[in-house]
């Protein structure tokens, strides 16, 4: 492979040698930089973006076979880290969303439950829960009158904390549902 001016010595790199790595760095900061502030729209994402990239490039760099410019490769990279954020971010902005709804309805429900006698609600409870899926009976069994935190509920399932959170979340929704068609109308009226 013929070594381009601007491409980094890949070789003097995989041997350890850190000063060509710098150069790297220096060579395609603004690039990787531009990249992610155009993807992100936000600086501090853009920098953290930037900073993973190149320890993206460094771990990887053995597999540069060196059939498209050096540039493209990076850009690449950039783009799939830039991506990879993008998703991190939505899944949490999903998963805080679920966590303030869930703890809103749930909120709403203790009230309109509090309305009712215990046995009443207990009653109420254990036929509303009758009519979910086994899967979300389960699950709210588990987390509610078993008291399995979500580590825990991972491990059961063997899903991850996040699955467990959102089915977690629509399961509570569907109860909510459940509940809301079985209460008494002018108790929802007197409490909606």
């Amino acid at each position: 492979m013929e070594q381009n001016l601007n491409q980094p010595n890949v070789q003097l790199i995989l041997n350890g040698d850190s000063q060509e790595f710098s150069k790297l760095v220096d060579n395609y900061k603004n690039l990787v930089f531009t990249v992610a502030l155009r993807m992100l729209k936000n600086t501090e994402e853009a920098e953290e973006v930037a900073q993973d990239t190149f320890i993206k490039v460094f771990k990887s760099i053995k597999s540069f076979k060196g059939d498209s410019k050096f540039s493209t490769w990076i850009y690449r990279i950039t783009y799939n880290t830039c991506l990879d954020r993008l998703k991190k971010v939505k899944k949490a902005q999903m998963i805080s969303s679920f966590d303030e709804m869930s703890g809103m309805e749930v909120a709403d429900l203790r009230t309109v439950l509090d309305v009712i006698e215990e046995e009443e609600k207990s009653k109420l409870l254990k036929k509303c829960m009758e009519l979910l899926s086994p899967n979300d009976s389960a699950l709210l069994s588990f987390f509610y009158f078993e008291e399995k935190n979500l580590k825990e509920l991972s491990k059961i399932l063997n899903l991850s904390e996040n699955t467990v959170k959102v089915r977690l979340f629509r399961a509570r929704e569907r109860l909510g549902c459940i509940l809301k068609e079985r209460l008494n109308p002018e108790t929802i009226r007197n409490y909606g």
